[in-house]
């Protein structure tokens, strides 16, 4: 019987210290099949590197025999502690190596379907902070992201930022990424809350797939930043998936369950499911209640 293929690489770019380590997870019948695959960025937390997928190699065969994501090549880039963005200083630039230099060498290298819809994000922690960053900025490359537990904070400056809400992250840690002293500008340009607030109608209209978790009991609290943000996508009607788990935290039993969950929004994303007719007979007769109510149906 086929099995899965994991393999560990690496990628020379003068964009980051480098080279670049990632490892790749290829479904069991990618030998044979043929077929082009869904791309899905499997973004590792803040401490981790490429081992990550080889952690996650057991519930990702899983979720594909149950059926919860059809296969994909799964791809997990070791980025440091650098929240998947380019250093104020230019001395790091991962955003534009991920975007510009590895997801072309990994369509070249790969059977992988180059459309938007066909190309995810699923990331955790400080994962789930870049790929939120990522496919805000670029919507028309992705079709989907699931955050999970997203290291983000709730604030729309950096001022306003709580200790509470960083003590976990030092002061050099900010510097060095956002600049000596924090270019607070540069800062708000890369927060994902703010990144949605300036152009909300180019996400809305993309029709990218969002979906936001957290557990209510995150000892980062995380769940802060997770509720503001939602707040935001909330009030700029930018449609998401939004899952507060109650007596969950940022490690534990719980994170199994919730990682299967946003693979299964992403197999949403990438393969629709048809018209409830039953909703839709409600949608028809709600419209006709309204017009007799004298409301505007949109």
């Amino acid at each position: 019987m086929a099995q899965t293929q994991l393999i560990e690489a690496e990628l020379a770019s003068s964009l980051v210290p480098g080279p670049a380590q990632y490892a790749v997870l290829l479904p069991a019948d990618y030998e044979t099949s043929g077929e082009t695959y869904p791309l899905l960025f499997f973004l590792h937390g803040g401490g981790g590197d490429r081992s990550f997928l080889t952690q996650m190699r057991p519930l990702l065969e899983d979720v594909w025999r149950q059926g919860i994501l059809p296969p994909a090549v799964v791809v997990t880039p070791s980025v440091t502690r650098s929240f998947y963005m380019d250093f104020r200083d230019g001395s790091q630039k991962w955003e534009t190596f991920l975007i510009t230099e590895f997801l072309p060498f990994l369509r070249k290298t790969y059977r992988l379907r180059t459309d938007r819809q066909g190309t995810l994000i699923w990331g955790v922690s400080m994962g789930g902070m870049g790929g939120l960053r990522l496919s805000f900025k670029y919507p028309d490359v992705f079709g989907g992201v699931a955050a999970l537990e997203p290291g983000i904070e709730p604030a729309l400056t950096f001022k306003d930022i709580q200790l509470r809400d960083r003590f976990w992250r030092s002061d050099e840690m900010f510097e060095d990424i956002y600049g000596k002293p924090v270019d607070e500008a540069y800062w708000q340009a890369n927060n994902p809350a703010n990144i949605a607030l300036a152009d909300p109608d180019r996400i809305r209209s993309s029709g990218l797939g969002i979906y936001l978790d957290c557990g209510d009991e995150d000892s980062f609290h995380l769940n802060e930043g997770t509720e503001f943000l939602h707040r935001v996508l909330y009030d700029q009607k930018i449609p998401h998936e939004y899952h507060l788990v109650r007596g969950a935290d940022h490690l534990g039993r719980t994170l199994g369950p919730r990682a299967r969950e946003g693979l299964g929004f992403l197999n949403r994303v990438l393969n629709p499911p048809p018209p409830d007719p039953i909703v839709e007979g409600l949608r028809k007769q709600i419209r006709q209640w309204k017009k007799q109510a004298g409301m505007d149906v949109d």
